[in-house]
């Protein structure tokens, strides 16, 4: 699986974990520290209102059919299985460019030779304003506020405190006010917007902390999440450590719906201030801590492990050893998973397509218009203004967060008026922009390898592509008979790629032609939207494959064992000879940019979208 899964709306069955700013009291010192962007809690509703079920809503969601995943590379007979039934069904780590498999072991903070006086040293806080700090930190104190006098303390020691406020209860701010004639500092909360707009690493700024020169600028850790995406937990860190977020950095974004461990680096931000997090964040863990002189790069890694639980699967201890052998031996056709087009009626890579076709309106009318399906509350609400009304701000007032796709658009175009939508299409992040345009080559690379597969099946043949010193080169029927299936690649489409030269390569043109789009010039006139293309490998074969059927009762147990209940010493999952449910636990290794839900479909030989894991679900549930 590609390291995210973006666009996967979760199917909210079995557990569910939160995160602290969202589990606790229900004040507004608490809102203001939940992301702005935070929409978990809204409801999902149907087109029709709120009568429809999650599964009934999703009846209109896409199928693999949609998206050119039509074929299967082994023989087996498939079984059904749900996949994510609870998200700690599947645990990803992240395998360093050095190869290793990250994992979380050691939350300690590394000693430095270097011994430096810290605010901790000088025990400028007493044990009780440490506990109204704790508290204040955790919104427990209803002051919203801890004062602590300081009328007869030199300037020196009033220092330290500041200091030792800010590094040990990370989220609070401090400040020095006179009350009823004397000197009190105040220790108040400081996140949201206020907290965004200073940074730790300003030149002469008040919180800027002294780095010691014989240490690496950028902290490198190990994040462990659960049910949270990569970006959504570097926003929660950078409010609590009063930074922006553009001072993490990081080799691959991970799933929300799963829970997962990652490195991530960050400049200027020291262990000690680190650790403290684990304290006052819930489902969040950070640990191994190094110090290095060099940021992350997205891409860096080498790829993944994936630990994925599939409950209560109906098949023989047979069916799995066939089906995982022939994973292990043969692969799985390496197809753009689901959660590259989206989950509604409206796929992303129609909008690509209208994009590279360069219709502004039709890309404006997908991205706002009505859809049936299931979306959150407001959501429905804008896309019907602006359907009735075509009044950007009418339809912008709908939206409590603007800085979804919507929002950003309808933005735009209250900016720039109707006339302007590739101007007010800008508005919207790069990166999600360009998410459109890779759906569609990755909606074209599915359909056409479905095609390649069902012509040729699992062999090399004439006029196939390998990749030789990173040059496609097409094959020769004497070369092809020497080659393995596993060096066949296939472009994704652009102006700086070729086709493999038999029918299927040219249907290409053909399915470009029908979409009124020319395979000749894929250059665009926003030089963003151009197509150079790209080649990837037809089947990708896992490495480091296990597995094993698990046999329990309770439907909720835990049945992966994770890094965190390992540090806390928790009892390892009890797995029983006889049970009311069968389970299969497989483990297995994949390069960036492939997707462990491809290769868990290739053992089930079922659907594997939320339309029809969702159906699951819910007859399992009945």
């Amino acid at each position: 699986m590609e390291d995210k899964e973006p666009l996967t709306e979760p199917i909210h069955i079995g557990e569910k974990r939160t995160c602290p700013e969202e589990d606790s009291e229900p004040s507004a010192k608490r809102a203001r520290v939940q992301d702005e962007a935070d929409e978990e809690e809204e409801p999902l509703v149907g087109e029709d209102g709120e009568g429809e079920s999650f599964a009934d809503m999703m009846k209109h969601g896409l199928s693999e059919v949609d998206v050119g995943i039509h074929k299967f590379v082994s023989d087996h007979k498939g079984f059904s299985g749900i996949l994510k039934e609870r998200y700690s069904d599947f645990v990803v780590h992240e395998i360093s460019k050095e190869g290793k498999i990250v994992r979380l072991d050691d939350l300690s903070v590394p000693v430095e030779t270097e011994v430096r006086r810290t605010p901790t040293d000088c025990q400028a806080l007493t044990e009780e304003q440490k506990q109204q700090l704790a508290d204040l930190q955790l919104f427990k104190n209803k002051e919203g506020n801890v004062a602590i006098e300081v009328e007869n303390d030199s300037k020196e020691k009033r220092t330290l405190l500041h200091k030792a406020v800010k590094t040990l209860y990370p989220g609070l701010e401090t400040k020095t006010e006179e009350r009823e004639g004397k000197k009190f500092i105040v220790a108040y909360h400081a996140a949201g917007k206020k907290a965004l707009a200073v940074t730790d690493l300003r030149p002469g700024s008040p919180r800027k902390h002294s780095w010691p020169k014989n240490r690496g600028s950028f902290c490198h850790f190990v994040l462990y999440k659960e049910n949270k995406d990569t970006m959504d937990a570097i926003n929660v860190l950078s409010r609590f450590l009063r930074v922006r977020p553009n001072v993490f950095s990081y080799m691959g974004t991970k799933d929300k719906r799963a829970i997962t461990v990652q490195e991530i680096a960050v400049l200027k931000i020291s262990a000690e201030r680190l650790s403290h997090l684990n304290k006052c964040l819930m489902n969040f863990k950070l640990g191994n801590f190094s110090y290095k002189k060099h940021p992350l790069k997205l891409g860096e890694l080498q790829g993944n492990h994936f630990t994925v639980v599939l409950r209560n699967v109906s098949c023989s201890d047979e069916q799995v050893e066939q089906a995982m052998m022939s994973l292990r031996d043969t692969g799985f056709i390496n197809y753009y998973g689901m959660q590259r087009f989206g989950t509604t009626a409206v796929p992303t890579h129609q909008v690509g397509r209208a994009i590279l076709q360069n219709n502004w309106t039709e890309v404006m009318d997908l991205i706002l218009k009505p859809r049936p399906g299931a979306e959150k509350g407001y959501l429905v609400k804008c896309r019907e203004e602006w359907a009735q009304t075509q009044d950007p701000e009418a339809a912008l007032k709908k939206l409590p967060v603007k800085r979804c796709v919507e929002g950003q658009l309808l933005r735009g175009l209250s900016m720039y008026g109707k006339k302007n939508i590739i101007t007010a299409f800008g508005l919207i992040p790069r990166n999600n922009r360009l998410m459109y345009i890779h759906s569609y080559q990755s909606f074209v690379w599915n359909t056409m390898v479905s095609r390649r597969v069902e012509a040729y099946g699992l062999k090399a043949v004439e006029g196939d592509l390998v990749l030789r010193g990173g040059t496609a080169h097409v094959l020769t029927a004497e070369e092809a008979e020497k080659q393995s299936i596993h060096d066949v690649v296939m472009p994704l489409p652009g102006f700086d790629v070729i086709y493999p030269t038999h029918e299927v390569g040219k249907g290409y043109r053909d399915l470009l032609t029908v979409d009124n789009l020319d395979i000749d010039n894929l250059r665009h006139k926003v030089r963003d939207y151009s197509l150079a293309g790209a080649y990837r490998r037809i089947l990708i074969r896992p490495s480091d494959v296990s597995w094993e059927v698990i046999q329990y009762d309770d439907p909720k147990v835990p049945l992966i064992y994770t890094d965190v209940e390992k540090l806390e010493n928790k009892s390892l999952p009890v797995y029983l000879k006889e049970g009311k449910y069968r389970a299969l636990k497989m483990e297995f290794s994949l390069p960036p940019s492939t997707y462990a839900t491809m290769a868990i479909r290739e053992v089930l030989k079922m659907d594997t979208s939320i339309k029809n894991q969702t159906q699951l679900n819910t007859v399992w549930l009945n």
